[in-house]
């Protein structure tokens, strides 16, 4: 039963999303990090998460049973019911919630929230199965982990949160639709209006290729603003313009689409990664005297 539990807060997206949460409290730390603080605050965000994956996977439950990856879930199999489901993610909110207004701030709180609102009522019960701009809808929630981090030092929204925020928003565009594309079938089966099943795959290219280079513009943006060092600028510069170099391969006349798209989904873990721990390091400080 445990493992039920567990497996409805989708303990993959989690993990990904601390990296992130990581990367932004470091960014805010510059250097200076309070132990307690960076825990409470990866503690906090993770229940928020868990929650909001748990609201999905109960919103989901009707479509997840079409899709091959997600048929055999536990919402989809009947293990729990939507009330207890409910409940355990109101009661995750609740405890997130909590330790984020008691070692962080209230604005912590707001942004956690914000987060969770957006991807539980914006995303899962409207845009995601009725727009084609749901991606997009989708990657308000998914950018709000770093700035959680960010403003859990800083206490306010400045900047440096904002160039986070599109940053994160930014790179899960050509994420998901790398997604959406090599589980084409799937969305198609479920009647998921992605990019690439409404418009095709080429229509996707070319918007994973545009987003990609935006994204290597404003992770320069960090070190342009005084934010990072040089450093952290000469790994971002690397990691876009390589990841530009595989978005663009994907034109090529003998270009493998599934292919191609689980390289493109494999480099933007390790691109945001790269990021996130440079980040984490903070150039501008601890990377100076090197």
């Amino acid at each position: 039963m445990i493992k039920k539990f567990i497996s409805i807060t989708k303990p993959g997206i989690i993990f990904g999303n601390l990296i992130t949460v990581a990367g932004g409290f470091g960014l805010a730390s510059q250097g200076k990090y309070n132990l307690s603080l960076f825990l409470a605050t990866l503690i906090g965000i993770s229940l928020v998460i868990a929650a909001g994956c748990v609201f999905n996977n109960v919103i989901d439950r009707d479509i997840d049973s079409l899709m091959e990856r997600t048929k055999n879930r536990v919402m989809v199999k009947g293990h729990l019911s939507a009330k207890v489901a409910l409940f355990y993610g109101f009661i995750l909110s609740l405890l997130g919630v909590f330790f984020l207004y008691h070692w962080a701030n209230w604005l912590t709180v707001l942004v956690a929230l914000i987060g969770l609102f957006f991807y539980v009522v914006v995303y899962s019960l409207w845009f995601k199965r009725n727009s084609i701009y749901g991606t997009l809808i989708g990657s308000i929630s998914g950018s709000i982990p770093p700035v959680v981090g960010y403003c859990a030092v800083s206490n306010k929204f400045d900047l440096g949160a904002l160039i986070l925020f599109v940053l994160l928003s930014v790179w899960q565009m050509p994420h998901s639709y790398a997604i959406a594309i090599f589980r084409f079938n799937d969305y198609s089966s479920a009647g998921i209006p992605v990019l690439p099943v409404k418009k095709g795959i080429q229509v996707a290219k070319r918007n994973m290729l545009l987003y990609v280079v935006i994204f290597t513009v404003v992770s320069s943006l960090l070190s342009i603003c005084g934010y990072t060092g040089k450093y952290y600028l000469i790994v971002a510069l690397a990691v876009g313009l390589w990841w530009i170099r595989l978005a663009a391969s994907g034109f090529r006349a003998n270009n493998n689409d599934i292919s191609w798209a689980r390289k493109m989904f494999g480099f933007s873990i390790i691109a945001i990664m790269l990021l996130s721990l440079m980040m984490a390091l903070n150039s501008t400080v601890l990377l100076s005297a090197l």
